[in-house]
């Protein structure tokens, strides 16, 4: 874990490094002080040498001054450090998610994922900044101020041993219980981050069935359950506070005490005494900023253990060694498939799946919901691995291509058609980001969009909202056919595609689909037997099996659920089916 973090550093090697030496800088410059102001009052003052008060005076300032520089040099390269490192991290994580095939992302959530890329990372970089300062700051000036100590008085100075056992073994105790609860309130705030993403993208849901006040009370328990989870880390490290201020006061209790008796007896002088009370307070605020560098750790502990779970986690889609870089035709193969989304499921989504569609024909799928439809288009161009059996497209197995070309020649509209922030041109270059506007209209003709473009005032520049919540379910589903139709694909996969669109619009989508793209394979999902009954086959699903195969006409004759299906929806939509 501290390996992979410790990896995003990179170009910020020569910061992390400097920062900690001007640390050390400032440390020594600042112990300095408290031993000039002892020989000031014993050299200085008790002698009445005058000169000597203005001699040690000055070289105290010299050292405040530079104290202060070595402190802000310190201070700057931590501060590039860290945040050079938070970048780094999300970068890197950004780039891995990307490579993530299905089956990565359903092992993460996104509100999980969003979480480590932004509350871990803070966390991670904070934790950075402090151990790059307090980290080196701490056990310097402990170690350097326990040492001044002995060098004045060896008997007086038992008292900090004494103060750093006590204080250490309280720490080690509340580091071990605030670990556990820590890592309680990151998976708390995931689940809030969760809910925050539901309402928020579905609060048109929300207003429609008047759930507002349902919401609110959930996501109060849900906020509740994390605030008494942080209110129960904090309760422990709360402790770090009383426990240092008990230590100082027992400590200058007993410095005083013992102090006292020595000035008594000649044996320390008033200026030691008082040297030995400004290094008490460096030692015991030394321990209480280790304490601090501990509570920090336990928190971003938990933090780049997540972060280290992305940046480890591997696609379990990867290149083959030498990839394939052609697709001949849009041809497609399934060959004794078995697939089932988790290696520890018992019984499989796909079963005994054999299929051949030549390269232009145009596949109907059709099957009651779970029958696992979206499951057989999505691992055709490798969005999901086959566990048992093949797929070739062109005549290859998909596993033999390189990825990236395989993806570009087979076009998929998904059943939730997501639209970007952007203008509609920048939503439609997302299938190809060299398309000229009359290519953009064309395709935008061919799915049916191009009219209700042009009726808004900015046409092809209108902007549109994030998740393409200034647009209807229908002009969504036709601006994300025509961007998968700009890729020019070998084949395009619509996955219930048109199901917000009217019956006609959808016949005139299938019109031009069946004119303008007679050589592209289709494969088209519906719940409609009207927008799949012209197809050259149809292939009906059933919990994961294929039940029937055939036109529309001998699927009537043989195939009962096909039967059964039409002649539910032909007495439902009556004429309008016809």
């Amino acid at each position: 874990m501290i390996k992979t973090i410790a990896k995003e550093i990179k170009e910020y090697k020569i910061p992390s490094i400097i920062g900690p030496i001007f640390m050390a800088l400032e440390v020594v410059s600042e112990l300095m002080l408290p031993l000039f102001m002892g020989f000031i009052i014993d050299r200085g003052i008790n002698a009445k040498d005058i000169t000597l008060v203005y001699k040690y005076g000055g070289l105290m300032l010299l050292f405040a001054f530079l104290s202060l520089s070595f402190g802000y040099l310190s201070a700057h390269f931590g501060t590039l450090a860290a945040a050079g490192l938070a970048k780094n991290l999300r970068s890197s994580m950004f780039r891995n998610i990307q490579n993530f095939s299905f089956k990565n992302i359903d092992k993460f959530s996104s509100s999980s994922l969003i979480t480590r890329m932004m509350t871990d990372v803070t966390n991670t970089q904070n934790a950075y900044q402090m151990m790059l300062r307090m980290g080196v700051r701490a056990p310097m000036m402990l170690v350097i101020a326990t040492f001044m100590t002995f060098s004045i008085n060896k008997n007086l100075s038992v008292v900090y041993i004494y103060a750093i056992i006590f204080l250490g073994t309280a720490i080690i105790i509340m580091v071990y219980f605030s670990y556990k609860a820590f890592k309680q309130v990151f998976k708390k705030y995931d689940f809030l981050n969760s809910v925050v993403q539901e309402n928020v993208s579905n609060i048109r849901v929300v207003k429609a069935y008047v759930k507002e006040e349902e919401e609110i009370n959930k996501f109060k328990k849900i906020s509740l359950s994390l605030y008494n989870a942080i209110l129960k880390a904090e309760n422990i490290t709360v402790l770090n506070s009383p426990i240092m201020q008990l230590t100082v006061y027992m400590v200058i209790i007993a410095l005083s005490w013992l102090g006292a008796s020595m000035i008594v007896s000649n044996t320390l002088t008033t200026g030691e005494l008082m040297s030995m009370f400004t290094y008490t307070m460096n030692i015991l605020v030394s321990l209480q900023m280790l304490s601090m560098i501990f509570i920090m750790l336990i928190m971003s502990l938990a933090s780049m253990e997540r972060i280290s779970e992305i940046l480890n986690e591997d696609s379990d889609i990867t290149n083959p060694v030498n990839p394939i870089y052609e697709v001949k035709d849009g041809s497609i193969s399934f060959k004794d498939v078995y697939f089932k989304y988790y290696e520890d499921s018992i019984e499989y989504v796909l079963s005994d799946i054999n299929l051949d569609i030549k390269s232009g024909e145009t596949i109907g799928i059709i099957g009651g919901t779970g029958s696992s439809k979206s499951s057989l288009v999505q691992l055709i161009p490798r969005l999901y691995d086959v566990d048992q059996g093949s797929i070739k497209v062109g005549g290859i197995d998909v596993k033999d291509y390189d990825i990236k070309t395989l993806r570009d020649e087979v076009s998929m509209v998904l059943q939730k058609n997501i639209l970007f922030s952007g203008t509609i041109k920048e939503n439609l270059r997302w299938g190809d980001k060299n398309a000229s506007d009359e290519e953009l209209v064309k395709m935008a003709k061919l799915a049916q969009a191009h009219e209700f473009i042009t009726s808004f005032p900015d046409g092809y520049d209108t902007y549109i909202e994030q998740g393409g919540t200034n647009v209807s379910g229908g002009q969504k589903q036709r601006l994300t056919i025509a961007r998968a139709l700009l890729k020019k694909p070998k084949i395009l996969i619509l996955d219930d595609s048109t199901s917000a669109v009217d019956t006609r619009t959808d016949a005139f989508i299938r019109k031009a689909f069946r004119e303008e793209l007679p050589n592209t394979t289709k494969l088209i999902i519906s719940q409609r037997i009207i927008s799949i009954m012209d197809a050259d086959r149809i292939v009906v699903l059933d919990d994961g099996r294929i039940n029937g195969i055939g036109t529309h006409k001998q699927l009537l004759k043989t195939n009962n659920i096909y039967k059964e299906v039409y002649e539910t929806q032909h007495k439902e939509g009556g004429e309008d089916n016809e």
